[in-house]
């Protein structure tokens, strides 16, 4: 079997990259470890209809995978825990068509023009491994425009003060607000914050064949039902509707296959233990910024860089609880947001000069609502009063929380490798990610959180409280050793891009540093984390290095969304 193109992982970048290829005339195999529930390979028009509003399934059964009794992953903060401190689920992406564009809640935020240039513009930071992107925003911001009509984005393009600049409209107006969150941004206000309608990849009116979101509650971490979602399917759609492309699910790619300077081929291990090779004339990698650096590491193609620099987003999680519905169990799980913390002003300056740090950095803070009806029921006390507070719902309709998500500064010690004694079901090495925060997330989460809490003192909440993930010892929340794996579910920056091949793992279009025809299309190659979910960016990225490898002059060209 012999393709012009293997794309490793069916996620918003591989999807985006097989629906370029496709484009520009290639046959392309993608190749899915994990199982398929959303659309008929053969008939992508049809969809599976496996989804549904079931926490059980989607929380506890590991519906869209991977199951850790079978795939873990492990952890430690650093060499000092020895080989591994916890084994099982370690901040893991789901593993299923669509990867983790089927889970995710959809906020889908464009980087801002610093973010490409940190080290230009607030200098670096001793400790950490502050650099450039070797590309910038004005490169980029065509392939953002261009990922937000293919996956759908709703918005409202002049609601955000501290926006980069942007060629145009979002393809739809913002859906509904969550009712606690017309609360929130007010009271934000009120306090100097600027909150705004989250670009989110959930349809707000019919798009692209798929009907407008209706504010069910099950978004975040759950496939969407309806398919009211920009997850990738709609890429998948049109990748496999041109009868270039064919889908492997339940297909691990367990080898790059290479002869000298290129790759030949990807070897693959089916649902029932087979071995084959599947031929290609180029390899495009998008199993993520864990399972991405796992298997260049397992086929061989060892860089000093490769697996370093791993990069989440040091949460700080501020809740409150009210005195009256919030209605937080509706919605689409976040629907306003603020990026004041991105900002570097003078507060900010003035909290890092305090820790001795040049500058310090937040993140988007999300408005929304926490919880769910199983969730909640197993928080509170088993008994008499138990049937009270579920009827009263503290933790679920009268819960609110914001959650930023913090700029991470690569470090090399934060890597994913090979573990060196646990194996998965298929007698490979797992990935093992060892991971501590810098001091400057701990001093960026100290010093933002002051202004969530007075948000919720001026909504007037009954009780207010602040955890991090990862947690931090002494922190209300830390429950040991464990709770030092953090869990935001975006992780960036394993095999970073650059200019120096000593120094990076791949070049600006992602390709390899020493194969010419392997490219990576995830979120591995981040330079820096930002303040800002990685999805839409890291689409933006796949979309300009897939039109790249087939060598396109003008990539956007045809594809378009009826």
């Amino acid at each position: 079997m012999t393709t012009d193109a293997v794309v490793v992982g069916s996620g918003p970048g591989g999807a985006a990259a097989a629906e370029v290829l496709v484009r520009a005339g290639w046959t392309v195999t993608i190749v899915e470890k994990g199982r398929n529930h959303l659309l008929d390979p053969t008939a992508p028009e049809h969809l599976l209809g496996h989804f549904s509003n079931d926490e059980v399934k989607f929380f506890h059964r590991h519906f869209l995978g991977p199951d850790p009794l079978i795939e873990p992953r492990t952890f430690r903060a650093g060499p000092a825990d020895g080989e591994h401190s916890l084994v099982g689920e370690v901040n893991s992406i789901p593993s299923t068509v669509g990867g983790g564009g089927v889970h995710a809640d959809g906020k889908v935020p464009r980087f801002r023009q610093e973010d490409f240039a940190l080290r230009t513009t607030f200098g670096p930071v001793d400790g950490a491994w502050v650099e450039d992107w070797p590309l910038r925003y004005d490169e980029l911001e065509p392939y953002y425009a261009e990922a937000e009509r293919l996956i759908g984005v709703a918005g409202d393009d002049s609601a955000n003060p501290f926006a980069a600049w942007r060629s145009g409209p979002y393809p739809m107006p913002p859906g509904a607000p969550m009712y606690g969150a017309t609360l929130s941004a007010e009271a934000a206000r009120r306090v100097g914050l600027h909150p705004y309608a989250a670009p989110t990849a959930a349809n707000s009116i019919p798009y692209d064949g798929r009907p407008a979101c209706n504010n069910c509650g099950f978004c975040a971490f759950f496939g969407c039902p309806i398919h009211a979602k920009g997850d990738p399917v709609a890429m998948l759609q049109r990748a496999l509707a041109s009868g270039r492309a064919e889908l492997l699910a339940e297909t691990f790619a367990a080898r790059i296959v290479t002869r000298g300077r290129r790759a030949t081929g990807v070897e693959v291990v089916a649902a029932d233990g087979t071995t084959s090779v599947i031929g290609a004339k180029s390899v495009v990698v998008a199993g993520g910024a864990v399972e991405t650096p796992r298997l260049l590491l397992l086929s061989g193609l060892d860089h000093p860089v490769l697996g370093r620099n791993l990069m989440v987003h040091f949460q700080t999680i501020a809740f409150g609880v009210m005195d009256h519905d919030l209605h937080a169990e509706r919605g689409r799980a976040v629907t306003h947001v603020h990026d004041d913390a991105v900002l570097v002003d003078e507060a900010a300056r003035q909290a890092a000069r305090r820790a001795g740090l040049p500058w310090v950095r937040g993140g988007l803070v999300e408005h929304g609502g926490p919880a769910l009806p199983v969730a909640e029921a197993k928080r509170y006390p088993w008994g008499p009063k138990h049937k009270s507070l579920m009827r009263s719902s503290p933790m679920r309709k009268r819960l609110w929380a914001f959650t930023m998500q913090g700029e991470d500064l690569a470090q090399p010690t934060n890597r994913v490798d090979l573990d060196p004694s646990v194996r998965d079901a298929r007698g490979l090495p797992v990935a093992r990610l060892t991971y501590a925060p810098h001091r400057h997330e701990l001093v960026a989460s100290a010093h933002h959180r002051r202004a969530l809490v007075e948000v919720f003192a001026e909504m007037g909440a009954v009780g207010v409280g602040v955890v991090t993930s990862p947690g931090v010892p002494g922190e209300l929340g830390w429950e040991g050793p464990s709770s030092a794996a953090p869990q935001s579910h975006h992780v960036m920056g394993t095999a970073r891009m650059g200019t120096d091949p000593r120094t990076s793992v791949v070049d600006g279009f992602g390709r390899l540093h020493g194969l010419d025809n392997v490219v990576v299309a995830d979120s591995s190659v981040f330079v820096t984390s930002a303040g800002y979910g990685p999805t839409l960016t890291l689409v933006a990225l796949a979309l300009r290095a897939a039109s790249a490898l087939a060598g396109s002059s003008d990539p956007l060209q045809g594809g378009a969304v009826e």
